[in-house]
Parts: C-alpha cells; sequence; structure tokens
C-alpha cells in the first residue's frame, strides 16, 4: 500500500510513505506555525490501476505561540459549588477577534469554544453535577490564523459538593480557587 498525506488548503498530497505493514507515520519535528492546520491521508495499492481509498476523517495541529500573552480564567461563583448550581468560567485575554477554548483536564470531549465581539469569553454550565467538578483552562486562537493558539491560562478548579454518606468522610468540601492568585 502507498499512503498519501494532505494539507487542506494545498492543492497536491505533500508526502507518501510505502510502508512494509498497513499503517504509515508521517513525522513532524520541531512543530512551526507552518505546521498548523487540517490534515487528511489516503492509500492506494502500490501495484496496478491508480484508485485511492475516501480520505481519512481530518486531524488538526494546533500550534502554540509563546508570543501571545495567556489569557487568565476566573469562576463565579468561588468556592465550593452546590449541586443544582449555575457557574461561570470567564477567560480574559489582552486581543479582540480571537476564538477562546474551554480545556476541562481529564475530558476526552471536544472542547467548548466562543467567538466574543470584545477580549473575553463567559461560558455558563447551567445546573451543576458533580461530572463538571474539575480542573478548566482557557485558550485562544487569532481568527485570522485558526492553527495557531495562545498557551493555556492558569488553571481553576471546579468543586462540586457531594452528599456526606454516613461512615465516609467528605474529601469534596475543598474552597475552589486560582492557584496563581495565591502568590
Amino acid at each position: 500500500m502507498r499512503f498519501l498525506l494532505y494539507k487542506a488548503g494545498d492543492g497536491n498530497y505533500l508526502n507518501y510513505t510505502d510502508p512494509a505493514g498497513s499503517e504509515a507515520e508521517f513525522p513532524i519535528t520541531s512543530a512551526r506555525w507552518k505546521h498548523g492546520g487540517s490534515y487528511t491521508c489516503r492509500y492506494s495499492n502500490r501495484s496496478g490501476e491508480a484508485a485511492y481509498s475516501e480520505p481519512s476523517d481530518p486531524v488538526q495541529i494546533i500550534v502554540a505561540d509563546p508570543s501571545l500573552p495567556r489569557p487568565s480564567i476566573s469562576l463565579r461563583p468561588t468556592g465550593v459549588t452546590a449541586p443544582g448550581a449555575d457557574v461561570t468560567i470567564r477567560c480574559q485575554g489582552q486581543r479582540r477577534d480571537v476564538r477562546f477554548f474551554l480545556h476541562k483536564a481529564g475530558d476526552l470531549n471536544p472542547q467548548r469554544h466562543m467567538d466574543p465581539a470584545g477580549d473575553g469569553a463567559e461560558f455558563h454550565i447551567p445546573t451543576v453535577g458533580r461530572q463538571h467538578g474539575g480542573s478548566y483552562s482557557c485558550s485562544y486562537r487569532p481568527r485570522s490564523e485558526p492553527f495557531v493558539s495562545s498557551q493555556p491560562s492558569d488553571p481553576v478548579q471546579l468543586v462540586v459538593a457531594g452528599r456526606k454518606f454516613p461512615g465516609h468522610a467528605s474529601a469534596d468540601l475543598l474552597a475552589a480557587v486560582n492557584p496563581g492568585a495565591m502568590e
């Protein structure tokens, strides 16, 4: 088999390889801004007619730009949150015309994003449950460069109060704090 790598916006394939097995790798060493983008691959049989598979699902490479100022993040309300309460997570940057992304540590689901009118975004979590507890951070991407990202903000902890059961200690009753604010 022959595998071909494509980058969205480029007219032809970027690279190809003829691996011994049924999978291929296309390493990118020292990723730079030019490597950011949406990629797909296809395969064909090396012998015989030139018939190609359908393109793979796309994957995105997002390159962090250390020159972009890191955003800040805050929770409202602060402290331990009661189940059923409404919570707002605010991300604040120093640039306009950006898209903010909210990240939850350990969450493999797609991240939430928002295109605010100004330099900040508010993510609302109505009717908080225990599944919403965890560590959150945010980042942003300039709309003109959608595959370039800021570094993530410092994390904040969303702690949702749990029920106490007889004979069990509750370790859930901890204050939600922004670690960077305590220094």
